[in-house]
């Protein structure tokens, strides 16, 4: 009985060894999509789509203050343009402009309401949903008091 004991405890633990590295490969398979900068929609000035090209070479050869310049332009271009503000929005969180790209995904998902794509990235989503209402706090500066009549009644 002992013997059958230990023989079960081996086959147990090699049972839980192979589940542990079949577990790991698995995981370590599922990556996050890349982020790509996204085509003009049709109608835009070819000016626009130009320089959305030269920025998403840019971008793809990883020169992202480049490419952060031509989706600028691309914006100045074709301002009610979606994709021209998330491509610029992409560039800018490249270059660690966070408040300015979060600016840039906002608008991008505002002039885009249809755009899966735009609404559905990974990068929009640590910025939160454009449709939620905004919420209207005071801040509380720090060391003051409230005034008189202030607090609950």
């Amino acid at each position: 009985m002992l013997m059958e004991r230990g023989g079960a405890m081996k086959y147990l633990s090699l049972l839980g060894v192979i589940l542990l590295l079949i577990g790991s490969v698995a995981c370590s398979k599922i990556r996050a999509k890349p982020l790509v900068p996204l085509a003009l929609e049709s109608g835009v000035q070819p000016q626009a789509e130009t320089l959305t090209e030269q920025g998403t070479q840019a971008y793809q050869a990883k020169q992202f203050d480049e490419a952060k310049k031509y989706f600028s332009q691309a914006v100045a271009a074709a301002p009610q343009s979606g994709p021209a503000h998330y491509n610029h929005a992409l560039a800018l969180h490249a270059v660690g402009d966070a408040e300015h790209a979060r600016q840039e995904f906002m608008e991008a998902a505002n002039l885009a309401p249809g755009d899966k794509v735009i609404w559905d990235s990974p990068a929009l989503s640590p910025y939160g949903d454009p449709q939620s209402p905004k919420k209207n706090y005071k801040p509380t500066i720090p060391g003051t008091r409230p005034g008189v009549g202030s607090g609950p009644r």
